[in-house]
């Protein structure tokens, strides 16, 4: 299969320190890759490398098929990007900021930037300077030079950050459609597991600088095994009825309180009305479905050990 982007054994040491180690990501095209890790756990040393921001100690970056060198110019314009926070000149107005850009990146679309100034909810602030802009007002302005180009693939560093809930529900429909209307391919980095969870096709999970694993969402929804807890006063009793009166064996006692099912055929009703006639006090009962956390949290986990 090609990807979009590629990285080979990336690496990348700073006075004798290893940021990053042997980091291997593939962007398919037309995806959302949510690319997850906790904080100095190398996402920004790996997007900085993307970007060309900063030259690989060992390893190789593939962009759109051809490996990035220093000369990759043309290669870069195909790319829009927000790394770290975006910087801006503060004195000049948010409008004037993103025509500057078009400048630079020698794109002559004056639609453009009233397009994506209204796609980012930045209409009637387009005018003022940015040094009167809130933080999340920033964050929305670099995201609106990302895509102003019409890139083909957009590389976003924690793009929620300052941004209320309703700032980020609306980054979060942007993106989706950016995917499916424009065919762009969009890499995200975050922490925000539930952010990452609702927009992204792939996820890659790293910690202390190494790459713990790539996978689909789609792999994981259906790896993931829905599970009945239930909360009892008598496990020992409860795993009886469970056993012979009910003729279940995939489950698992927890602790002294409580009772994991994993069995698929039966209701959280039918194991209530079960106990109770034969005596046994149930404190509580939930169904439960492992969710992107779960999985970020033992692959993280994983890797501490």
């Amino acid at each position: 299969m090609s990807y979009i982007l590629q990285t080979n054994h990336l690496t990348k040491i700073i006075d004798g320190k290893e940021l990053v180690t042997d980091v291997n990501i593939h962007v398919k095209k037309g995806e959302i890759y949510g690319f997850l890790g906790p904080n100095g756990a190398g996402k920004t040393t790996v997007m900085k490398m993307i970007t060309n921001l900063w030259k690989p100690t060992k390893g190789t970056v593939e962009l759109f098929g051809k490996t990035l060198e220093t000369t990759s110019y043309e290669v870069l314009k195909r790319m829009g990007s927000i790394i770290e926070f975006p910087t801006f000149y503060e004195h000049m107005s948010g409008k004037d900021n993103l025509q500057l850009h078009c400048e630079y990146m020698g794109y002559y679309n004056k639609g453009s930037i009233d397009e994506v100034l209204e796609m980012l909810n930045l209409r009637e602030a387009a005018n003022k300077p940015v040094k009167s802009y809130s933080l999340g007002m920033k964050q929305r302005l670099g995201i609106a030079r990302a895509i102003l180009c019409k890139p083909e693939l957009v590389v976003l560093d924690e793009p929620t950050n300052g941004l209320d809930p309703a700032g980020m529900k609306q980054l979060r429909d942007l993106f989706k459609m950016l995917c499916s209307e424009y065919g762009i391919t969009l890499i995200i980095s975050s922490h925000l597991l539930s952010e990452i969870e609702s927009i992204a096709d792939t996820i890659g999970v790293i910690n202390h600088g190494k790459m713990m694993r790539e996978i689909s969402m789609k792999e994981i929804s259906e790896m993931n095994t829905a599970y009945i807890e239930l909360a009892v006063t008598d496990t020992k009793k409860a795993a009886y009825v469970l056993a012979e009166k009910m003729e279940l064996n995939n489950f698992k006692i927890i602790d002294d309180s409580k009772i994991r099912i994993y069995e698929v055929n039966v209701t959280t009703q039918e194991i209530s009305k079960e106990l109770m006639f034969n005596g046994v006090e149930i404190i509580s009962i939930n169904k439960h479905t492992e969710t992107l956390e779960d999985y970020f949290l033992k692959m993280t986990a994983e890797v501490g050990k």
